[in-house]
């Protein structure tokens, strides 16, 4: 399946029990609101799919793994209401990831920005490539990490994560990713970064599905509160967003894209 979305794209393929889901946009893989719902669509479909043991989750290209919000999207928020159906676009793909039955694997190829870490850290499982280098970049325009906030912190801790979240302008290099744990493992080249994905997910396609559902369960343990939470924090963001310090900030930053 294949389909083109606010000027990018989302690819499904099933084969042998693994649906790879593809995203991909031409500014740096970012996700304007129209692709954050095609792909929690596809996560949901992918989950109840009896056919489908595991899932990876990847985006286009060779650069970017994911730039995170799109800025033009951002810009054109004029109200709360606005502001918080575009964040709870993230909310509910972080949230649609964690209730999945099936483990999803995310193959991260380039720098992982803002809510791409929030993919990132609501995977099962994250194989990556040296220079895949993370930021969230969020209190730079004024909002904060708070939608991926909690995914973030569940994955590398609360010292990390305030790390990441007060320094938003400096980038943490790949290795700073895999010893924190968001990285599951870290590669020198791509073809051995995907070789590892066709090893373990051809793995899990022949393991027990109930019993990969329930060890799901117990990882995601204590998360039961997320469905509410990410949406309150996305009425946050939605309402920092509107302030004349992030106008400013986007404004400045929009033509560095």
């Amino acid at each position: 399946m294949y389909r083109e979305i606010a000027e990018g794209y989302i690819k499904t393929e099933f084969h042998n029990g693994v649906t790879t889901i593809e995203f991909h946009h031409p500014q740096s893989n970012s996700l304007p609101g129209r692709l954050l719902e095609a792909m929690t669509h596809e996560i949901h479909g992918a989950g109840n799919d009896r056919d489908t043991r595991v899932i990876i989750l990847r985006s286009g290209g060779d650069r970017a793994f994911c730039a995170g919000a799109s800025f033009d999207e951002l810009l054109a928020i004029e109200t709360p209401e606005q502001g918080l159906h575009f964040f709870s676009g993230f909310a509910h793909l972080i949230n649609a990831m964690r209730k999945c039955p099936k483990f999803i694997i995310v193959r991260v190829q380039g720098k992982c920005v803002g809510g791409g870490m929030g993919i990132a850290s609501a995977a099962d499982y994250v194989i990556a490539v040296e220079g895949a280098d993370v930021k969230l970049s969020e209190l730079a325009i004024g909002i904060g990490p708070f939608v991926v906030g909690p995914a973030v912190e569940r994955k590398i801790g609360l010292a990390s994560f305030g790390s990441l979240a007060i320094d938003a302008t400096m980038w943490r290099d790949s290795e700073w990713a895999r010893r924190r744990g968001l990285y599951s493992e870290l590669h020198a080249h791509a073809v051995e970064m995907d070789e590892s994905i066709q090893r373990l997910s051809g793995h899990l396609a022949h393991s027990n599905p109930e019993a990969m559902a329930l060890m799901k369960q117990h990882l995601w343990k204590g998360t039961e509160h997320w469905d509410q939470l990410l949406i309150e924090r996305a009425a946050l963001s939605g309402r920092l967003i509107l302030s004349p310090f992030s106008r400013q900030a986007l404004t400045a930053l929009r033509p560095r894209l």
